[in-house]
């Protein structure tokens, strides 16, 4: 039963490779060109960075490549300053990725919101469709007449076969079964549309070691370390956040600083044999999620075939019609977006939808990377302002007619301003007591609002005494530090987020 497991998995990645392969050419040609660089020069990064990836990546079945997102950013180093700083680029691009995985900062993409998930996800998803549309032009101008309805026959037919086959058979992957079966009826019935070779011609040798040809000066450096920052930080964000979506369909956890490590390493190698370089791509990996891949071996499989392509079958790969592979980028968007998210925007606090639309609508019109940063920094925004409305107080006498405030709630710099309006110093009388037993001081701005109420108490000849503070809080108070009762066996311990205490 396990043998039979076993060459079922097999058997799955392997078909499930030659059809994410063949959806890596035009994808990897068209982000070349974008760039201002050769098409091979996109898939010689594709091969690098998927086999690397797939070989010592955290997420096995997760698909990386040239992407359209590091695309965007490398054309302006290009134009300026040539394709050697480039690839000088991509390998110090590389380098700092390492870097983020050995200090294992991997594990801090947990703390992206699921909203802001949700944004990126269809946001990109969007973005899949509609760099589609660019495969409807000729010679800069868009079809029209009988090439246009050809083109949208063949993708109609190409949908219909993925969406239809698999309720007639499971044997083969649909989306491959759709690509061979219209590139057949194209090439049988000599119908007239557009083809992977009008891309431009993929035939090629083997990659060749090269080191970039830039002067090593500081000039030289400040030109690209911001490039290579700005490379590192979107090729992480895309794929730690590809690698957690993937996560969440195959109900498994990823290891994000072991991808990390990979990326870095596959950046480096690609850099040095005169690439683009890449990250995770989310439009292939979920072909090959949808299609039952969960293995190293489908990445793999992929990478190697598309070498192949480069040295045996370039011939053969270009006369597939692009129709296909957009029918296929199609469907891939249409399943990506989580359409779930639009009627759960009238359920979820208003905040959240904020959120989704937002980084929806700032990963298409502007930037991956700045959609996620704008999406955390609101998210972490509204998050601190409902935690500030929730620091509450009761008040009650004791015996002695002392006055004890009962605080609760998260004393941080969030909330120190509704913290100090909560008390009276001026009417309260010669005692006051504040407990924390329910409380709990999370920063530097909550101790020096704590040492500010003692001190306006102190100025008032008024004695105030604070109870079930944890020993770090007494180590940083100054005014207040005399005022602190200590109950070792019912004070609290827990460390607060401040320099002094390293």
């Amino acid at each position: 039963m396990q043998n039979r497991l076993s060459r079922l998995a097999i058997k799955t990645d392997v078909l499930s490779g030659m059809t994410v392969a063949l959806a890596l050419v035009p994808e990897a040609i068209a982000f070349a060109l974008i760039a201002h660089v050769s098409p091979l020069t996109g898939l010689y990064a594709a091969f690098f960075i998927c086999l690397i990836t797939a070989l010592f990546g955290g997420r096995p079945g997760m698909i990386s490549g040239a992407t359209g997102a590091l695309a965007v950013v490398m054309v302006s180093l290009v134009q300026q300053h040539g394709v050697e700083y480039l690839f000088t680029s991509v390998v110090l691009m590389g380098v700092f990725q390492l870097l983020f995985g050995a200090l294992k900062l991997g594990k801090f993409i947990r703390m992206v919101p699921y909203s802001v998930m949700l944004g990126f996800v269809n946001g990109l998803a969007i973005v899949i469709f509609l760099a589609q549309f660019g495969h409807f032009k000729l010679a800069g101008h868009w079809m029209n007449g009988q090439q246009l309805l050809v083109m949208g026959g063949l993708i109609a037919l190409t949908m219909a076969i993925i969406y239809l086959l698999p309720r007639v058979t499971t044997v083969i992957p649909s989306a491959l079964a759709a690509i061979l079966i219209v590139a057949a009826l194209v090439a049988g019935l000599g119908i007239d549309t557009k083809t992977v070779g009008d891309m431009g011609s993929i035939a090629g040798g083997l990659p060749q070691f090269h080191i970039p040809q830039i002067p090593l000066t500081l000039e030289t450096l400040y030109i690209i370390v911001p490039y290579s920052l700005i490379l590192a930080t979107i090729g992480l964000i895309e794929s730690l956040l590809t690698l957690t979506l993937v996560d969440e369909i195959t109900d498994s956890r990823g290891q994000p600083n072991r991808e990390s490590l990979a990326q870095g390493a596959a950046n480096v190698v690609a850099g040095f044999f005169a690439t683009m370089g890449g990250c995770a791509m989310i439009g292939q990996s979920m072909i090959n999620i949808n299609n039952g891949a969960r293995h190293r071996l489908s990445g793999v499989v992929a990478a190697l075939l598309l070498l192949g392509f480069i040295l045996f079958l370039s011939r053969w790969i270009e006369m597939i019609p692009l129709a296909a592979l957009v029918g296929l980028m199609f469907v891939v968007s249409q399943k990506t977006f989580a359409w779930s998210s639009l009627q759960a925007l009238r359920k979820i606090p208003r905040q959240d939808a904020i959120i989704v639309v937002g980084v929806t609508l700032i990963t298409v019109f502007t930037d991956l990377a700045i959609a996620v940063l704008c999406g955390v920094v609101f998210a972490a925004l509204v998050f601190a302002w409902q935690h500030a409305r929730q620091i509450t107080v009761r008040t009650r006498s004791d015996g002695h007619d002392w006055k004890i405030y009962e605080l609760e709630g998260s004393l941080f710099f969030a909330s120190v301003a509704n913290f100090s309006e909560l008390f009276t110093p001026r009417n309260d009388p010669p005692h006051v007591v504040i407990e924390f037993r329910r409380a709990r001081v999370m920063d530097h701005s909550a101790i020096e609002a704590i040492d500010t109420l003692a001190l306006r108490y102190q100025q008032l000849g008024k004695t105030l005494h604070l109870r079930h503070l944890s020993p770090d809080c007494l180590e940083l108070l100054d005014k207040a530090k005399g005022m602190v009762e200590v109950d070792e066996f019912e004070d609290p311990h827990y460390r607060i987020a401040d320099n002094k205490l390293g």
